[in-house]
């Protein structure tokens, strides 16, 4: 086999592999972008809701698992539905993982309890989790490495009209009509990005492979469920952890630490599986490549700060600034627009300065966002909080395309979507721990604020914190009272943003240790595929 045949060359990495006539390739790349439009708004107008959810269903100790596990059953398929689409086609995956997230989002506009809406969540992650890689790894393979940095503009557009649209509309529908809708908003665009890659996405027949060699193995067995199990029982555990001390105030009781250490134990036995599974969930050999290995490790830290902030931000907007879910939903407006701008800017700014110099800039903006971010206090003005909003978005738009683009352009094409789904599955893994974390922290400052006051008007809203978020019931209440919960909300937050600022520094520490090279030396260097692990 020479070397333009070869599907592990340096030239099939920065080529298209999978070329389609004209006009359907534009029909699929319009329905990838529907596609992303519909994850990228679900973030944003969930988020605006959620501060409103809990002032209609309670549960505001709960608050951080509605994100959690989205996020989490998100992960959990991600490198699944990567591996499905590299085995049975991409066109298929995607119908299957489109339709569960349209379910899901239905099912979430009917939830009456705070209980069932996270359910239905865990419905919807299951499918997000396959609508986010398999459309990035179509782009993938109908697009070369130049191509894809001259149309980024067109997926960064994306992002900026949810950006604009999402908040609002968000904040519009749970204002003057129900929160219920912003679940519903994400039906006919689901319906139409599903339509358009039923009816124009072909592939060409995927022929086995009698090579042996640990890459070309890669595709052929069945999927690798018992990894799966292991791998969303440990992180289930953990985050169980973490959400549970939130809410007693406390990490140090038995049952706490025993759900840690099963945690611990079944990654443990994870990993060691991964190294001898026929069809790993994650194959360990991708960890030989040292630019997957960069951006997966930037990727996870980034993901905690990024979903903590998106978690977050809207409940200090309402519960501190007493502001409305419009403006909650437009305070996210600056960060999906940094990120828009500087996704689109970064296409040419990558095939000028490579991948290092772009990700150090993203992250030193993302630790200085975060930074801003920790001087905000109740009486701080509802504007000084965009500019804040827009350097994260800003760190986020410079190094999260950046750092896909180096792992696409330097693994071999037979693991370009389980490369792909990779770079998701650290970043929601990350976002899913994250926002457990920033949740933890905010539950145990808000319990140690509230705690041991002799007033018993007090007592009872230390019982029952959710009045903060309610309008109908903050109004009743005195200006001590309000004052007082309010005071207790922004310290929590707090501890929230301080988080974010540490988590943000370690991902700038790894940046700085990022691989050196332009895309084609980076691509050359790492031609020869590694050996298997030992």
């Amino acid at each position: 086999m020479t070397e333009s045949q070869d599907p592990s060359s340096t030239s099939s990495r920065l080529e298209a592999g999978n070329v389609l006539p004209r006009g359907r390739r534009a029909a699929v790349t319009l329905g990838v972008m529907m596609g992303l439009f519909l994850a990228a708004i679900e973030q944003t107008v969930v988020a605006t809701a959620m501060p409103t959810v809990v002032s209609s269903l309670g549960g505001l100790d709960i608050y951080s698992w509605v994100f959690s596990i989205y996020l989490l059953t998100f992960t959990v398929s991600v490198p699944v539905w990567g591996r499905l689409s590299d085995v049975h086609g991409r066109r298929n995956c995607y119908l299957i993982s489109i339709g569960l997230f349209i379910l899901g989002s239905a099912l979430c506009g009917q939830a009456h309890s705070m209980a069932f809406l996270i359910l239905f969540r865990a419905i919807q992650g299951i499918g997000g989790g396959g609508v986010f890689p398999i459309g990035f790894t179509v782009i993938g393979e109908i697009y070369s490495l130049q191509e894809r940095a001259r149309i980024q503009g067109l997926f960064s557009g994306v992002w900026g009209v949810a950006s604009i649209v999402g908040p609002l509309v968000g904040g519009i529908l749970t204002d003057l009509v129900s929160w219920r809708f912003v679940f519903y908003v994400n039906v006919p665009f689901g319906l139409l990005a599903g339509a358009l890659i039923g009816t124009y996405l072909s592939e060409p027949a995927r022929p086995r492979s009698s090579h042996s060699s640990p890459f070309q193995r890669v595709g052929r067995a069945a999927i690798d469920y018992r990894g799966v199990a292991l791998f969303s029982t440990s992180v289930s555990a953990l985050l169980l952890a973490l959400i549970q001390a939130g809410k007693r105030g406390s990490f140090w009781e038995p049952d706490l630490m025993a759900l840690v250490a099963i945690s611990v134990a079944l990654l443990f036995v994870f990993l060691r599986w991964e190294r001898k599974a026929d069809e790993p969930v994650l194959p360990v050999l991708l960890f030989r490549n040292p630019v997957f290995r960069a951006c997966s490790a930037i990727g996870l830290l980034a993901g905690m700060g990024l979903f903590g902030s998106i978690s977050f931000i809207p409940l200090f907007v309402q519960g501190v600034f007493f502001g409305s879910a419009t403006q909650a939903g437009s305070a996210l407006t600056p960060l999906m627009l940094g990120w828009t701008v500087l996704s689109i800017v970064s296409g040419p700014l990558l095939l000028r300065f490579s991948y290092r110099p772009l990700v150090i800039a993203g992250m030193a903006f993302f630790a200085v966002g975060f930074l801003t971010l920790t001087r905000l206090a109740p009486d701080s003005a509802y504007l000084e909080l965009l500019p804040s909003m827009a350097v994260l978005g800003i760190g986020m738009g410079l190094s999260m395309v950046t750092m896909l683009l180096a792992v696409q352009s330097t693994v071999p094409r037979k693991l370009l979507g389980i490369a792909t789904s990779a770079q998701l599955f650290f970043r929601t893994i990350g976002g899913a721990i994250g926002v457990a974390i920033m949740g933890s922290v905010m539950g145990h400052r808000m319990t140690a604020s509230l705690d041991g006051t002799a007033d018993p008007m007090l007592a009872r809203l230390a019982a029952n914190p959710d009045s903060i978020v309610n309008e109908a019931a903050r109004q009743a209440l005195s200006a001590e009272a309000t004052a007082w919960l309010r005071d207790a909300l922004a310290a929590s937050l707090h501890g929230v943003f301080v988080t974010g600022l540490i988590i943000a520094l370690l991902a700038f520490a790894l940046s700085l240790r990022f691989p050196r090279g332009s895309p084609q030396e980076l691509a050359d260097r790492l031609d020869q595929p590694p050996g298997p692990p030992g």
